[in-house]
């Protein structure tokens, strides 16, 4: 399958029902986190769903998101829970932004 250029990657992380995290790579993020709670994703999420998305980047190359998904999966748990949080905090300041220019 051909896929066009403008496709964005994302890499994401997950919480399973367990609590432990998951990090991975897709180019339709929707998809993917549907496929890991039906139990079509990968090995480690089957028994453990529902899993619930926390956090994710987006990439105009899919290198550019291998490298990340690499860098990240390399991080602690505690590095992943810190990363989630900025990301979090990073949301709320652009709603906040984009909620100041609506009038």
């Amino acid at each position: 399958m051909i896929r066009p250029s403008f496709v964005s990657w994302h890499i994401y992380i997950v919480r399973c029902n367990d609590g432990t995290l998951y990090t991975g790579m897709t180019n339709d993020l929707v998809r993917r986190v549907t496929a890991h709670n039906t139990g079509k994703g990968c090995r480690f999420t089957r028994g453990r769903t529902p899993v619930r998305l926390l956090y994710s980047e987006k990439f105009s190359s899919k290198s550019g998101a291998l490298k990340r998904e690499i860098a990240v999966k390399r991080l602690t748990r505690k590095q992943k829970l810190r990363l989630i949080k900025r990301g979090r905090e990073k949301s709320r300041t652009k709603q906040v932004l984009r909620d100041d220019l609506c009038y």
